[in-house]
């Protein structure tokens, strides 16, 4: 491997070694006194991963500098027992992907922990960018278990580096999307809000789980800064707090409706909800004297089903039929359905901890698996990983997604094929159970097939721009709906088919009894 490096300042050749010692003057000599390593290194994430990526691109770039490699990222099991999964985090990969680079501070850490040779450092220094192609399926996809949602393909060390942080950024996100989704499924459309911030794992978890929460199908956020960010409306009132402030619960609305006019929802459960719905009445009277219109009142703890019937009733007689009940206080989406199947009167959902944290199911079981590899030759053969447990057997070869849609634009089943094969048409196509080989069925025609990943980055370059916001929500709603139903319950769903193509089962086959082979030939 060639040792020397040209100083681009200089023209002076140096080994690549003193790179490390050197380059951080360098950088800061640029600076002028205007702006520090922390603005260059914002959106960085290098260095928010595992050892032992770090470990094998130095063992890469040093062994195996010239093989390429492609990887998927993809889960092995939805969460909260549920049918499927809403994608998200892409934009936050791309700007990951985008930042990729080990700075002259990180380097001085990774020298002082004394695993790194002075070579293997240098090696870092350079061979951390990424040049390669990946494909994703977009953002608010519907997608399932065993399926890649981003597939990864370049020098192997570039490939490797990004396992952690894309795993923790797409696992992450989606699962925060999908629970957003099943809470909009249990209210039957009704708004859901996302009130989770202070109860999430830290502030930047809260921020992107607000993204994902209304990407899933949430109307908006408590969080600002996911409202300055991203564009999300805000929500929001006021605490007990307020309430207790005050020597009366009425001066406390009358106060509040004083200070926001035009932006007002009471909570009415501090001390009893029924004498807080007669306040927020009494006030809504000297407000539309005035006017102005109460927008809302918000219950907060006690029985939601039977105190939302007694506030309706009350605000209705009172001729307030427009004023909006609100309901927090720890729902999840199996609490939801109990109350609307109790006759509870509630109108927007704000969903805090169970959401944000993901309660029941708090991390999504992300996996990012080697899929195929070269020989040097540029060529990829497909690699196949064992087990013991079936389940955790992989998919081999660089594979993509095919969906089939019936004539009423329903999904039917997904079916991984090889990149290369092409999307089906009026034929009918053989799909294979991925573990069980007795295991298959036919796609006849008519259906309409698609493939559903897109091209992220070719050769390094990123050729796919996210579309806003809205539209990642919107396309999130419309593949909803074109599940079918019996996909969407919460008990026992119908599990939705991923199967592989005659192709990839062969592969598949052929790894399996080559391996079995091998390891019984010397016994």
């Amino acid at each position: 491997m060639d040792t020397l490096f040209r100083d681009p300042s200089t023209g002076k050749m140096m080994e690549k070694v003193e790179v490390v010692n050197t380059v951080t003057d360098q950088v800061l000599a640029t600076l002028d006194g205007t702006r520090s390593m922390d603005c260059l290194k914002s959106g960085n994430n290098t260095l928010d991963t595992d050892l032992y990526e770090l470990t094998m691109a130095a063992g890469y770039l040093s062994s195996k500098a010239g093989q390429k490699a492609c990887f998927d990222l993809y889960y092995r099991q939805n969460p909260d027992g549920g049918g499927f999964c809403v994608f998200a985090g892409l934009e936050s990969v791309i700007r990951y992907v985008n930042n990729l680079r080990i700075y002259p501070d990180d380097l001085e850490y990774l020298k002082n922990l004394g695993i790194f040779s002075k070579q293997a450092l240098a090696n870092l220094a350079e061979g951390i960018r990424f040049t390669g192609d990946i494909w994703a399926v977009p953002e608010g996809t519907v997608v399932f278990p065993n399926e890649p949602l981003v597939r990864v393909t370049g020098p192997i060390a570039e490939a490797q580096i990004l396992e952690t942080t894309m795993l923790a950024i797409v696992g992450h996100q989606t699962l925060i999307a999908t629970k957003a989704a099943r809470l909009k499924l249990a209210t039957r459309s009704a708004p859901v809000v996302d009130f989770g911030t202070r109860r999430a794992h830290g502030v930047e978890a809260a921020l992107y789980g607000a993204r994902a929460a209304y990407i899933g199908g949430c109307e908006g956020t408590s969080n600002v800064k996911a409202g300055m960010l991203f564009g999300i409306p805000v929500r929001g009132t006021h605490a007990h707090s307020w309430v207790e402030s005050f020597d009366q619960e009425i001066d406390s609305f009358r106060t509040f409706y004083q200070v926001f006019p035009d932006d007002c929802v009471f909570l009415v459960d501090t001390y009893d909800v029924a004498d807080g719905v007669r306040n927020a009445i009494r006030v809504a009277e000297e407000m539309r004297s005035h006017g102005k219109t109460l927008k809302g009142i918000r219950i907060d703890s006690g029985d939601l089903a039977y105190y939302s019937k007694v506030a309706r009733e009350m605000l209705d007689k009172a001729g307030f039929q427009e004023v909006k009940i609100l309901a927090s206080s720890d729902l999840d989406e199996w609490l939801i359905e109990t109350l609307r199947d109790q006759g509870a009167r509630i109108d927007i959902w704000c969903v805090g901890t169970k959401l944000m944290t993901s309660y029941q199911t708090p991390a999504l079981g992300v996996v990012y698996k080697l899929m195929a590899a070269d020989r040097g030759d540029g060529k990829l053969i497909p690699k196949i990983k064992i087990s013991q447990n079936p389940e955790k057997v992989t998919n081999p070869g660089v594979k993509k997604i095919i969906r089939f849609y019936n004539m009423r634009g329903r999904m039917m089943g997904d079916l991984l094929t090889e990149a290369n094969e092409p999307v089906p048409e009026a034929v009918p196509v053989i799909a294979h159970h991925p573990m069980y080989d007795y295991l298959k069925k036919t796609y006849k025609p008519p259906y309409y097939a698609k493939e559903i990943m897109v091209p992220i980055y070719k050769e390094g370059k990123q050729v796919y721009d996210p579309p806003p916001l809205k539209e990642i929500k919107n396309h999130a709603e419309e593949e909803l709906e074109s599940l079918e139903e019996e996909t969407k319950r919460f008990i026992n769903p119908h599990i939705y088919k991923v199967s592989l193509s005659n192709s990839l089962h062969q592969i598949k086959k052929q790894l399996l009894t080559s391996h079995h082979f091998s390891s019984n030939s010397g016994k």
